[in-house]
């Protein structure tokens, strides 16, 4: 497996090896040896979920507060998908700031988004969606920000209006305290 490091501090993406030949294709989808010695990170999984969505429907953005934030490490299994993390570290240099990549069952590729990001994605065909955690979920402390909030700009490739869930319609803006506890981050930044 190789790793590659993303624009914003902590998102990583992962890429296994596929050995492939004339009956299919095998690769190792998770190790914690491997996790660990190219992230420089020890998480536990605790939670595995699986997301099943049509074409069209975006999900998220959304994200746990301390002391349950969730790194979630993201891949699909069928079809395609723009995921995206939001840096939302009151003190990152990057708060507000958003990366996206497209995963696929075909690339393989795999992305780590650890706690202190929001996260969403838009199902560009019909698609499942794998994800481990390193939290549970905890309803109490689920947030969530509008997909379309112009404080963060994500340039998502749609085609027409997404399909959201009512809660995901309903979520507000990124919080005005998240932005004035990083009001020193904000200065200057260029979104």
């Amino acid at each position: 497996m190789k790793s590659a490091s993303m624009p914003l501090d902590g998102l990583i993406v992962l890429e296994p090896r596929l050995f492939a030949d004339e009956r299919g294709a095998f690769f190792e989808s998770y190790n914690a040896n491997g996790f660990a010695d190219l992230t420089g990170q020890h998480h536990t999984f605790v939670q595995d979920n699986h997301s099943i969505s049509s074409a069209g429907v975006l999900r998220g953005l959304h994200y746990q507060l301390a002391p349950r934030e969730q790194g979630k490490l993201v891949r699909v299994v069928r079809g395609a998908i723009f995921d995206v993390a939001v840096d939302i570290r009151a003190d990152s240099s990057t708060f507000g700031r958003w990366c996206g990549l497209l995963l696929s069952a075909e690339n393989h590729k795999q992305f780590w988004i650890p706690g202190g990001f929001a996260h969403g994605f838009l199902a560009l065909t019909d698609c499942e969606v794998l994800y481990k955690t390193d939290a549970y979920y905890e309803p109490a402390l689920e947030r969530s920000i509008h997909w379309d909030d112009p404080a963060i700009g994500i340039t998502w490739p749609l085609n027409g209006e997404p399909l959201l869930s009512s809660k995901d319609d309903a979520a507000g803006p990124l919080p005005v305290t998240m932005m004035v506890q990083a009001s020193g981050a904000l200065d200057g930044l260029a979104r």
